[in-house]
Formats: C-alpha cells, structure tokens, sequence
C-alpha cells in the first residue's frame, strides 16, 4: 500500500507538471547569475546527475550531464543539444552507484513523495557531492506576495519543503549559502517577480508556476483581484515601491551544499 501511495504521488507530480509545462520554457529561462552561483557550487565536478531537471534550466554545458526528469512535457521542452535525459523520479535513480561526481537537484525537492529516500539516491549515484537548491520557508513568509496577497501558501510550502535544518541533518558535511535574486532575474518563478507584481496579473507567466497552480481558484482570483486594486490605486507602490531600484533581494533561495563521505541510508 505504501508503494502504491508513493506511485500516486509521483504520478500527481508528473500530470501537474504536463499542465504546468506549456508555458514553462517561455517564461523559466534560466538566470545566468544564479547559474553562476550554483556552478560554482559544484566545483570541481565534471559529471553531474541532474535530478528533477525539468526544462534543463541551470544544467551546466561544460560538463557531463544526465538529466532525470519524472514529466514527458517537461522533457519535450528541453531545448536541441541539452543533455540526455531520463523518465525517472528521484527516488529511484536509474543509475548505478557513484556514477557521477556530483547530484544536483533545483527547486525539486518539494515535489519529491519521500524527500529522504531522494536525498540517500543523491548520495548514492553521487561521489564527490550533492547540491540542492530549495527554499527557506520561513524566509520566504516574508515577502510581500506571501504575506499580503497569498499566506495560503505558507501552509503548503512548509508542509513540502524540507527544512534546511533536517537537510543538514540528512547530508554529510553540508554548508547553507543565501541565493540572493536580482530584481530583473530571467527565471519568473514566483519569487523571483518580487519586484515586478504586475507579472502575477499574466495568467501565461502563472501558469509556468507550480505554486499557482496549485492553489484554489477562488484564493487566486482574491488575491489577483487585491493587488490589481493597490496597483491601480497606487497602494502597492506606496509599500513596496522601493522595491523596484533594489538591485537584488533574499527571497529564501537556498544553496545547500553536501561534501560526501560516508553514504547516507534512507532511515538516517
């Protein structure tokens, strides 16, 4: 039965992301400050499995790269000369033992029906290290969207996202840095507009979002209908204006980092 439970879940990650998909490649192009962060953070690594790779955004080009993607969509989108991928979940990685230098996993993990089992197949295909770039809940409460417009979201997000915390505790040796998002960042996930609210007024660019997506109806259209109000009426700017000559902002963008040593069980 737990089996099957699990076989659901990845099968509901995959059908939202063959809706979510339509638009994605359009409007998730990846942001080359935030690839630069997070190349770096695979160092010296010449092969990398990218695990949850959707599109193929952030995979590096000057390396070996297996991408595993569970939704067919997500994986006709992937642009001409992007890496092999994988119809695979993350659980279950098709691959042998310390294959590759590195595991990467971005902006994925909340998507994962056993975030912990993921985490030990990272571990297990990866020889030197594993990155995973997620989000800090807590920070991410804070921002305008959340608090004023969406606090639905928190709800769902803490229930999805590990904690960092429990993600060192899951990986060896692990280091946390911020991934601050420039106010002009090319990837319009939903916490990258913070400083383009009109953006959240565009159903095309809602539609590449899995947060969107995944609330009720009627909370969306509320909220959509509150801020094109303040937006009319000036309100918005009144708050946040400020917002839009800030040249990046800590949004919650985690990089997580893990040097490996000894391999990590699913039960650790």
């Amino acid at each position: 039965m737990r089996k099957d439970r699990k076989r659901l879940r990845w099968l509901g990650v995959s059908a939202a992301y063959d809706e979510i998909g339509r638009d994605y490649s359009q409007h998730r192009r990846p942001d080359p400050r935030l690839a630069a962060s997070i190349s770096e953070a695979l160092g010296d690594a010449g092969s990398v499995i990218n695990v949850g790779a959707g599109a193929g955004s952030y995979e590096p080009p000057d390396r070996d790269v297996l991408a595993v993607e569970p939704s067919a969509m997500m994986i006709a989108q992937r642009r001409p000369g992007s890496a092999r991928a994988v119809q695979a979940s993350a659980e279950s990685l098709p691959v042998a033992d310390d294959s590759f230098d590195a595991a990467l996993a971005v902006l994925t993990v909340q998507h994962w029906s056993d975030v912990a089992r993921g985490l030990a197949e990272l571990a297990r295909v990866a020889r030197r290290r594993v990155v995973v770039v997620t989000m800090d809940v807590d920070k991410l409460g804070e921002l305008w969207l959340v608090r004023e417009y969406v606090p639905e979201t928190l709800a769902a997000h803490a229930a999805a996202f590990p904690t960092i915390a429990s993600l060192r505790r899951a990986l060896p040796t692990t280091s946390v840095s911020v991934l601050a998002v420039p106010h002009d960042c090319t990837d319009w996930f939903m916490a990258a507009l913070w400083a383009r609210p009109e953006a959240h007024l565009d159903a095309s660019i809602r539609r590449a979002t899995s947060t969107w997506h995944q609330l009720p109806p009627d909370v969306v259209e509320r909220a959509l209908a509150a801020l094109h109000s303040d937006l009319e009426s000036g309100r918005w700017d009144a708050r946040h204006g400020h917002l839009r000559r800030t040249p990046s902002l800590d949004v919650g963008l985690r990089i997580v980092r893990a040097e490996l040593g000894e391999p990590i069980s699913p039960g650790d």
